[in-house]
């Protein structure tokens, strides 16, 4: 930037999980932020979330849901299958999970976040995996554009956070490219109040104190950056809230209690909040339908409002049928964990604990009303 001319930063913080409910009854940054709005979030996982935030579009137009698909046919764990003879009590293990986990992404040269998680052995050669590339940098969805795509394109100098460091790693390397002063926007990644969420739920005095750290960082990023600039933008948005869980299903149990047999009849997989089915016979799909429709805990989505909800994906990629479970309750045990938690997200948009939140010291441009729209927010802060 040259110095006659009015630099200017925008900086846009991700905070994982910090949903417009959590917020309520609490601080945070209401001075330096006083203009404030909930965001629709959309349906799904992070997994889903985070690429809406990052390219304005839906689950079903960026081919980014839930990790795990059915795809034997373009599976690339067959491999993995020979792990399905070893006793469970070994391979089912967290820290063996992770180890396999990065030893696979490793020798794939997978790019984005790998993760196993609880998908059996013996049956995950049957399914494929959707975030193979880092989703931050340009190229990194599986259709569409980022915001990345765009600024590169534009010739904008950027920072963005590697989001496998820590936060407190991630906010140092933001201030060495603030201190430089030569970069137009920012994207800061904070990833670790997810987690928290999740440990303890969002009533916890925890979340204050973690909160309050985040105010000290950020309130620290503001003078190094007021020091290089004449003008600061800063804004904090999040994908979804948190809800905390009151009730547990083990809806595998259930469905194994059939006597269906998975993978000639049935594939499914157990997310925390849904159960995601595909049919090979008839029977089978009558029979799952028939006993999803006496679970009192949740309720089968129609197509129709799965398609209002952008994720009627092309050849039921994500599941010929999608039982979502009530906020509040989580499946488990499930493919994503053995163990019940506190929080739980992945709930229905109408959920008021579903909705991210929107925080800046400006007023926001475009009027954001979704997560989608903090893509645009991005594009007219960057000039692209």
């Amino acid at each position: 930037m040259s110095n006659s001319q009015s630099r200017k930063i925008s900086i846009l913080v991700f905070i994982d999980a910090l949903g417009w409910e959590g917020l309520k009854g609490r601080r945070f940054m209401e001075e330096r932020l006083p203009f404030r709005r909930k965001l629709r979030s959309v349906f799904g996982f992070s997994s889903a979330c985070i690429p809406s935030i990052l390219t304005g579009l839906m689950p079903r137009d960026h081919r980014h849901w839930s990790f795990f698909y059915y795809s034997p046919t373009t599976s690339p764990f067959k491999p993995l299958r020979l792990l399905g003879r070893l006793p469970k009590s070994l391979v089912d293990r967290g820290r063996v999970r992770n180890l396999i986990s990065k030893t696979i992404k490793r020798l794939y040269g997978y790019t984005g976040y790998f993760q196993l998680y609880n998908i059996p052995f013996e049956s995950i050669d049957r399914f494929d995996y959707c975030e193979k590339r880092d989703l931050f940098v340009p190229g990194g969805m599986n259709r569409g554009e980022n915001i990345f795509d765009r600024l590169t394109r534009a010739g904008v100098p950027y920072h963005v956070s590697n989001w496998r460091n820590s936060e407190e790693s991630n906010l140092a390397a933001l201030d060495a490219d603030l201190e430089k002063g030569r970069i137009a926007f920012a994207f800061l990644y904070m990833a670790s109040m997810d987690a928290l969420l999740h440990e303890v739920g969002k009533e916890s005095p925890r979340i204050d104190r973690k909160l309050a750290w985040y105010e000290t960082q950020l309130e620290s990023a503001l003078r190094k950056a007021a020091a290089h600039y004449d003008e600061v933008r800063l804004f904090v948005c999040s994908d979804h809230g948190m809800a905390t869980v009151r009730k547990q299903i083990d809806l595998m149990s259930k469905v194994a209690a059939l006597g269906l047999e998975f993978g000639r009849d049935y594939t499914a997989t157990y997310d925390s909040t849904m159960g995601r089915f595909w049919f090979h016979t008839p029977a089978a799909r009558e029979r799952i339908v028939a006993l999803l429709e006496q679970v009192p805990e949740g309720r089968i989505l129609p197509k129709a409002e799965l398609e209002r909800l952008g994720c009627d994906f092309e050849g039921d990629q994500y599941g010929e049928l999608i039982f979502l479970v009530d906020a509040g309750t989580l499946i488990v045990p499930s493919h994503m964990g053995t163990k019940p938690i506190v929080g739980m997200h992945g709930y229905h948009p109408d959920d008021p604990d579903s909705d991210a939140s929107l925080l800046s010291n400006v007023e926001a441009p475009n009027d954001p009303q979704t997560i989608t729209d903090v893509f645009r927010l991005m594009c007219a802060e960057a000039g692209v």
